[in-house]
């Protein structure tokens, strides 16, 4: 490594520094609990727009216990995530509207803390390093199938519709006119629903390894009155084996797969000629040291042993790609092996994700 790497890595030598490294993150988790309740507790739902409020109005706004109310506002106060105005009185910044309570804000996050989930998921790692395999999103059960959603969702309405599919060459005059798409790990269903809901003419498959995901993809598209959506348990090499598909995507999902190559090789088998494959993936860079560069790393890492890695090494032999796996080099190598000549990036400015536009 240069001088320079080898700076940006280095943790010091002052013990006391150290420390309060190491209980900072212990406070992080305790202040992500709080956060996790106060979202389920509807307690910074209370405080929005209200001005600064005491304990005993929230309590008598929510029906909760003040006391332990007051301890809360301390805690999120001392955390730095709510302002304190004397006199025991606590106020919601404006700032904090989008990420805390609207969850129908692009930016809300407050549904991404963990709940009491979080104990099975540290039992499975204990497993997961003692054997090598990981879990499936199926083993997660119903639970499983809802993460994410309201940031999908998000995602969907209000940037794969009107932003991403405009960008891709013919691709939207298609789906307007009538095309056949389908969404490989569709998962929570987000994408295949809006797409069926802004393309009427069109039929968007959706196709998933969990049956909980599949259920709940059929449950919203019947309460939406979707009659242009197909949902199949399957998995992405199940894909048919003749051109059939106008449009495919994978949003999302290749760094999660125990066999991402064949999933491509399937994709491209079952892509028309003039079809498209768009991909979603995490933007990331293939060397570690470069990726230093992200504030969000540690997340990144924890959320790929907690579930991406976990996903891609649930089968024995499992590619294991993990979070950070599916770098610009690594998807083109992996479309070009597959056969396909044409790979195209796209940026939409979205600080999490990459995109890339694939064709015969």
């Amino acid at each position: 490594m240069s001088s320079e790497e080898t700076a940006v890595t280095s943790v010091g030598d002052d013990p006391r520094e150290y420390a309060f490294t190491v209980w900072n993150y212990r406070q992080g988790e305790i202040v992500a609990a709080m956060v996790y309740l106060g979202r389920e507790l509807g307690l910074y739902k209370a405080l929005a727009g209200a001005g600064p409020l005491s304990a005993e109005h929230i309590a008598t706004r929510t029906g909760l216990h003040k006391r332990w109310i007051l301890e809360w506002l301390r805690l999120q106060a001392a955390a730095k995530l709510i302002d304190y105005r004397g006199d025991d009185r606590f106020e919601l910044p404006d700032a904090a509207i989008n990420l805390l309570v609207d969850d129908r804000n692009k930016s809300f996050v407050a549904g991404e803390f963990a709940g009491p989930e979080m104990a099975g998921t540290l039992d499975r790692l204990l497993k997961n390093f003692r054997t090598g395999l990981g879990n499936s999103y199926e083993s997660a059960g119903p639970s499983g199938a809802h993460r994410g959603e309201c940031r999908h969702w998000l995602a969907a309405r209000n940037d794969l519709i009107p932003k991403m599919i405009p960008a891709l060459d013919g691709v939207e005059d298609k789906l307007k006119a009538g095309a056949l798409v389908a969404d490989v790990g569709c998962g929570d269903g987000a994408a295949v629903l809006a797409l069926a809901e802004a393309y009427p003419n069109s039929g968007i498959v959706g196709i998933d390894p969990s049956r909980h995901a599949i259920a709940l993809v059929e449950k919203k598209a019947r309460e939406m009155g979707l009659e242009n959506v197909d949902l199949h348990h399957a998995d992405g090499e199940d894909l048919p084996k003749d051109p059939t598909y106008d449009f495919l995507i994978t949003l999302d999902c290749l760094h999660d797969m125990t066999r991402p190559a064949a999933v491509i090789a399937a994709i491209k088998r079952s892509l028309k000629p003039d079809g498209t494959w768009f991909i979603k993936d995490i933007r990331s860079k293939p060397k570690f040291e470069d990726n230093l560069r992200n504030p969000m790393l540690a997340m990144m890492y924890g959320f790929s042993l907690m579930s991406c890695m976990s996903s891609a090494l649930s089968e024995p032999g499992g590619a294991g790609l993990g979070t950070l796996g599916f770098n610009p080099e690594v998807a083109e190598r992996m479309a070009r092996e597959a056969g396909f000549s044409q790979f195209q990036m796209h940026d939409f400015k979205d600080p999490g994700n990459l995109y890339y536009e694939v064709r015969h």
